[in-house]
């Protein structure tokens, strides 16, 4: 069995990575913020300006680590990835699914199936816990829709159908999202998805951090040897890793949608202040 490691997530702007022993060190204007085992890690997702050390790319290509540089708004720059796991038959096998419209409706629907079931997870989790701080009432709603939304998807019998049912359930998740952000409402009010670019706070949070979360889902792709650019739900563009974005689909809510929630409800993070001061995590 695959054994399956951490993720490094740098995110001070002015910091540098290098290679020490077997070690991943983080510099910052000469003095040593922290250092990981390199062995233990799977992925760094670096948001530094400046970058890593020639010697820690070439040791994580060398022993398969992903190495991924994203400019300060989240914007994918380069990657560095060792040599491409698992075998041509199975790659092959891929192709062929997905050029199989049957089949890519299979594979479609668990991806599907599992986002939905995570979104009414989220909406079920903050009536239960905040039942008098929000409209219980319209979010019981929306996780009622998720959930016969539920009951359609593993009943459509087309990939059409089954984006249809996608697009209404994100719509009636995404409708009552904005009862979820518990503090600081004016600074992270959210009055619905908006993407190229995000127009407020809360839609630059979950930006970045989809795209953190689709580049982590391509590394982990490759390492078990399938093509992240070759999906059964997204279809197939030049340089869009559309398996990436169809494995992540169930995975949102809950590593992404949940982790904003808690980074604002809670403060972790602070926005741009009246002094100037930028946004940062506490």
């Amino acid at each position: 069995m695959r054994h399956l490691l951490n993720t490094l997530y740098v995110f001070t702007e002015d910091a540098y990575l290098t290679l020490d022993g077997e070690n991943v060190v983080v510099r910052k204007d000469g003095s040593e913020l922290g250092r990981v085992p390199l062995h233990t890690l799977e992925g760094i997702l670096c948001f530094s300006y400046r970058g890593a050390s020639p010697g820690l790319m070439g040791a994580c290509a060398e022993r398969g680590v992903a190495l991924s540089f994203f400019g300060r708004k989240g914007r994918f720059l380069a990657g560095v990835h060792g040599e491409q796991r698992g075998n041509v038959l199975l790659r092959k096998t891929q192709y062929a699914w997905s050029e199989d419209e049957g089949k890519s409706l299979t594979v479609a629907r668990n991806f599907i199936i599992g986002k939905l079931y995570n979104g009414r997870w989220v909406l079920e989790r903050a009536v239960r816990d905040h039942a008098l701080r929000i409209d219980a009432e319209a979010v019981k709603a929306a996780s009622t829709k998720l959930g016969a939304s539920l009951r359609s998807v593993t009943s459509c019998e087309t990939m059409d159908s089954l984006r249809g049912i996608e697009g209404d359930a994100a719509a009636e998740y995404f409708g009552v999202f904005d009862q979820l952000v518990l503090r600081d409402k004016e600074t992270f009010r959210f009055s619905g998805r908006v993407r190229r670019p995000p127009t407020d706070a809360m839609n630059a949070l979950l930006s970045l951090f989809y795209t953190v979360l689709a580049f982590d889902c391509a590394s982990a792709l490759e390492g078990v040897g399938l093509d992240p650019f070759v999906g059964f739900m997204h279809a197939d563009r030049p340089g869009r890793r559309s398996l990436a974005l169809d494995l992540m689909e169930e995975l949102r809510p809950v590593f992404v949608d949940r982790f904003v929630l808690s980074a604002v409800n809670n403060r972790w993070i602070l926005r741009r202040s009246s002094s100037g001061n930028r946004a940062r995590f506490a």
